[in-house]
Order: C-alpha cells, then sequence, then structure tokens
C-alpha cells in the first residue's frame, strides 16, 4: 500500500514520480476504473471550503501533489512528502509511456483547435501513440453529458485525461468514471495549453522554487490575481491552524 499522509483535511500519496507511473501501471493492468487528482495551494484551499470537493479528493485511487508551497508545509508540519510530482510534467510522462506500450489514450478538454492540436502533437511525437479518441471540452446539459460519457466508454480508452477547470473536472470524474470504466483517469486542467505552446511554463529554477504560480501571474495578470492574492492566502490560514493542532499535540 502506498503510504498516504492527511494535510488540511486532504490525503495525498507520498509518491516520487517514477512510483507514481509504477502505480498508474498497475492500475491499467487491473482493467479498473480509477481517478487521479493533484492537489496544490488552491486546490486545498477550495477543498477547505467544499464538502463535495473535499470528498472526491480523498476517494481518488492516487492523489499527487502539484505545488512546492504544500511540499513545504508538509515538512514543516513532520509529515514529508517526497518531491513534487506536477500535472504537467506527469502528463507528459504518461504520454510517451502510452506510445512505448500501446495504451490507448483519450483527450477530452480546452477548445476544439487546441484539443486537436495536442492530437496532432502527439501523434507526431510519439508514432506509436494509439489515440482512442479527442473532444472539446464544451457542452451543455445532462443530455450532452451523457453522450460525452458514452463516447468515451464506447473508445475504451486506458488512460483519460481532461482538460477542464476546478472543481468541475473533478466533479465530472466523480459522477461518471464508475461508468465509464477507465482505468487511469486524470484530470490536466490549463496542461493542454502548455502541451501545444499556448502558455510557457516557468523556468526550471522559478519551477524548483516554489515561483511557478508567479511566472504564471506575470502571464495573465488581471485573470490570476484574485486567484492567487485573494483566494489563495487562506492557506496560510489553514497551515497556521494545522501547525497549532501540531504543536497542541
Amino acid at each position: 500500500m502506498n503510504e498516504r499522509i492527511t494535510l488540511m483535511g486532504c490525503s495525498i500519496d507520498n509518491l516520487t514520480m517514477e512510483e507514481t507511473l509504477q502505480t498508474v501501471e498497475g492500475f491499467i493492468h487491473t482493467g479498473r476504473p480509477h481517478q487521479h487528482v493533484v492537489v496544490n495551494v488552491d486546490k486545498l484551499v477550495k477543498a477547505s471550503r467544499d464538502p463535495e470537493l473535499r470528498r472526491i479528493i480523498n476517494d481518488c485511487a492516487l492523489v499527487n501533489v502539484d505545488g512546492m508551497p504544500v511540499v513545504w508545509a508538509s515538512r514543516l508540519l513532520g509529515r514529508p512528502l517526497k518531491e513534487r510530482v506536477a500535472g504537467c510534467d506527469l502528463f507528459e510522462a504518461l504520454m510517451r509511456r502510452a506510445g512505448e506500450k500501446g495504451w490507448r489514450v483519450f483527450l477530452l478538454g480546452a477548445k476544439e483547435e487546441v484539443v486537436s492540436k495536442v492530437a496532432a502533437t502527439y501523434r507526431h511525437k510519439y508514432p506509436n501513440l494509439v489515440l482512442a479518441g479527442y473532444r472539446n471540452g464544451y457542452w451543455k446539459g445532462e443530455a450532452d453529458e451523457a453522450e460525452v460519457v458514452e463516447q468515451i466508454r464506447a473508445a475504451r480508452p486506458d488512460l483519460l485525461f481532461v482538460a477542464i477547470s476546478s472543481p468541475k473536472k473533478e466533479q465530472f470524474l466523480g459522477r461518471w468514471q464508475a461508468e465509464m470504466q477507465v482505468p487511469f483517469a486524470m484530470g490536466v486542467g490549463g496542461t493542454f495549453d502548455v502541451a501545444i505552446g499556448h502558455v510557457k511554463r516557468a523556468p526550471l529554477w522559478m519551477q524548483k522554487s516554489g515561483l511557478e504560480w508567479f511566472y504564471r501571474f506575470l502571464q495573465e495578470p488581471r485573470r490570476m490575481f484574485r486567484r492567487y492574492f485573494i483566494e489563495d492566502m487562506a492557506f496560510i490560514r489553514l497551515f497556521l491552524k494545522e501547525l497549532k493542532l501540531k504543536g497542541a499535540r
């Protein structure tokens, strides 16, 4: 069994990138549905306010940490996580391994021109990749959503990557994973835009220094200001609360 720690009400698997890849391969071998999620500062804050999102996270078969501030917090709280497993890096590693292993991949989310370009990019990058299908992330109502679910189920993918915003992607997978029967389903947020160069990732030194969020803010200051400088400030309060509880034990 993987070691799990609990931070701010959410369970997180204490795994390296390679251990995560081995775990995913095990999921695929079983053929049974498994949901994955990454947690960062923003998601921990959202989960602290949304019991249903917190339940979905804690019910996931695999939970990685994507955010150096969360890794640092785990160490200060005496529950050290081994390393950050960034969603963008995990997506890339799994696409490469899918090309090597013959795993079937379905891409869901983003605008049509984005997801189609992601499909074309990875077909070229990994010629042996089996693309089971792809679809944009826009639909209306329950009937349309049921059609999306049926399209995915019929495609029989081993890996499903869902590029829609949080908490919508977690809720979508929480509702439908049992019916879609995908061995490994992962929400990837804005990763499709990164994969085709529409959004640039921070330099490696900024990623390792925990400043990737600031690089993202500089790219989209108007859109990201509220998230980073207002909503996510609640993370400090959550951390101090846990630190106080640790001191009281």
